[in-house]
């Protein structure tokens, strides 16, 4: 049965995630941690991420009974999180961009970060890092932040730890189609041509959609490709 999540919260910590990734070596309950202030916040590659005051700096430890597709998570995860922004943003104004950020106006509004590990059990650690007060402006990329139309950090975390609960019984009910439909529906369009950074090298291709396990799928010239990791550009 997957039950609600209990959300702690606290003025200040180094990070989140490293916070419950300590507390999920141990066996225990399943655990969310939101901090008003981040001093050692990261993202995807070890890039920093940058606390702003009122902003969300929120992680999750999660203890699935297996993580035989570490995919399906990212993008249900991205999906949670698009579905509780959507509330407080334009009709159409959001954007899923592979493999976990989400995009409103082509801006950057939020990254997500997993980790996962297997003992003393599987567990998954997701950090979730929303501009909704404010965003950086000195990061050489758009930005983008909720600003006035931003719920308190409390309320936001509240609502999103229920939406991500909700896609997790329908995951475990359903299985991956749902929630790869609920991301293709927000994300990049069928045919689009992408650049995605992979071990080291520009790959061009058309994209096609996503794999039974999450990965990303692009057309080239000489054949279908699957990328497991990488970064749109």
């Amino acid at each position: 049965m997957i039950e609600d999540i209990p959300l702690e919260t606290v003025d200040e910590i180094g990070s989140t995630s490293d916070a419950l990734k300590a507390r999920a070596a141990c066996p225990g309950s399943e655990a969310a941690l939101l901090a008003r202030r981040q001093s050692e916040g990261r993202g995807r590659l070890g890039r920093p991420w940058r606390t702003v005051d009122g902003n969300l700096h929120l992680s999750v430890l999660l203890r699935p009974q297996n993580l035989r597709w570490p995919g399906h998570w990212s993008i249900l995860a991205a999906v949670a999180l698009a579905d509780t922004v959507r509330p407080y943003v334009p009709a159409d104004a959001l954007r899923l961009k592979w493999p976990n950020d989400l995009m409103l106006n082509g801006g950057k509004l939020a990254g997500i970060l997993l980790e996962a590990g297997f003992a003393p059990g599987p567990w998954l650690v997701i950090g979730f890092g929303v501009n909704l007060a404010g965003a950086p402006l000195d990061l050489g990329r758009p930005v983008a932040c909720l600003a006035t139309a931003a719920p308190a950090p409390e309320v936001f975390a509240d609502r999103l730890l229920h939406t991500l609960q909700g896609w997790r019984r329908r995951y475990a009910a359903e299985g991956f189609a749902p929630v790869r439909a609920a991301w293709l529906a927000t994300a990049h369009a069928p045919g689009e041509r992408i650049v995605v950074g992979a071990g080291g090298q520009r790959v061009r291709g058309t994209f096609r959609g996503l794999g039974d396990d999450g990965t990303l799928l692009l057309d080239r010239p000489e054949g279908e490709l699957s990328i497991t990791a990488g970064e749109l550009e």
